[in-house]
């Protein structure tokens, strides 16, 4: 590979937001290290590029070499810092990196990414409690972050709190309606927290999934789980009963054509069927 296919090559990977860590480190021990110079303005983005690469697969030499050329070019510059700060990162050096991420924020407080890297190294420490506290902060300023919306929501998850876990996942539906896997999460949550309402705004979510991805096999087992147990729900009247029996009838029946044309055993429709006989004469009863 010459050196100009070389740089195509990380030009596309840095236009479609791929990392491809050991490729790019490959590239630049290889080929890129000896025509650096060759590549003009666009030298200073492959850097950061080989930096954040040689991050990724723990050769820190290449990396201090990267910073090194970086901070020559710009000294005081915060895209360098933010670089800087991830390395201690690496190192483990965690306070270190907060100090350097702190005083980046300081220096300008609408930039989220050093905001968002104190919340994965707080996470990293195992201080949930302050990475939630640090990532609430964040999502007053910056609100229309799903990225962030998504770690707030797994880390309320690790602590067990599943309704504001919940909550997060509210806002990344108001966010993005028509994301099947969004409504599916946030179906498994209102599920886990149990009781009759949770169970049927379970239903209901796993439903639009379904409605929104035909294909998800996990959107018709949650479909199934929410029906059989609002079928023996005291709480349920007996026309829902009925309509719950018939929905968790018409997902074996959905389960049983897909086997069918995928040639597959049907040993967990038998499963399901003899659950919903268990259902049928439960509610029955």
């Amino acid at each position: 590979m010459s050196w100009s296919d070389a740089r195509d090559l990380l030009r596309l990977w840095r236009e479609d937001n791929e990392r491809k860590s050991q490729d790019v480190v490959n590239l630049w021990e290889t080929i890129l290290s000896k025509n650096i110079f060759k590549l003009g303005d666009e030298r200073l983005l492959v850097l950061e590029q080989v930096c954040l690469a040689s991050l990724d697969t723990n050769r820190l030499d290449i990396a201090d070499k990267c910073l090194q050329s970086l901070a020559a070019e710009f000294p005081s510059s915060l895209r360098v810092r933010k670089l800087q700060a991830l390395k201690l990162e690496t190192l483990e050096k965690y306070d270190e990196a907060l100090e350097l991420l702190d005083s980046i924020i300081k220096r300008d407080e609408t930039n989220a990414a050093p905001r968002k890297r104190r919340v994965a190294i707080l996470r990293a420490k195992g201080k949930h409690s302050e990475a939630i506290k640090e990532l609430t902060d964040y999502l007053k300023k910056f609100m229309s972050d799903q990225e962030g919306w998504q770690e707030l929501c797994d880390l309320y998850l690790l602590e067990q709190d599943y309704a504001r876990a919940a909550f997060c996942m509210e806002e990344l539906i108001l966010h993005n309606p028509h994301n099947h896997l969004i409504h599916q999460r946030y179906a498994d949550i209102r599920y886990t927290q149990g009781g009759f309402e949770n169970i049927e705004l379970a239903r209901a979510h796993y439903s639009l999934a379904f409605k929104l991805n035909p294909s998800s096999i996990r959107a018709l087992y949650g479909i199934f789980l929410c029906a059989t147990n609002i079928a023996v729900s005291p709480k349920a009247t007996s026309p829902k009963r009925k309509e719950a029996t018939k929905l968790a009838n018409w997902v074996i029946k959905e389960l049983s054509k897909r086997q069918e044309r995928q040639n597959v055993e049907d040993s967990q429709v038998a499963a399901l069927e003899g659950l919903i006989s268990s259902v049928q004469l439960a509610a029955s009863a």
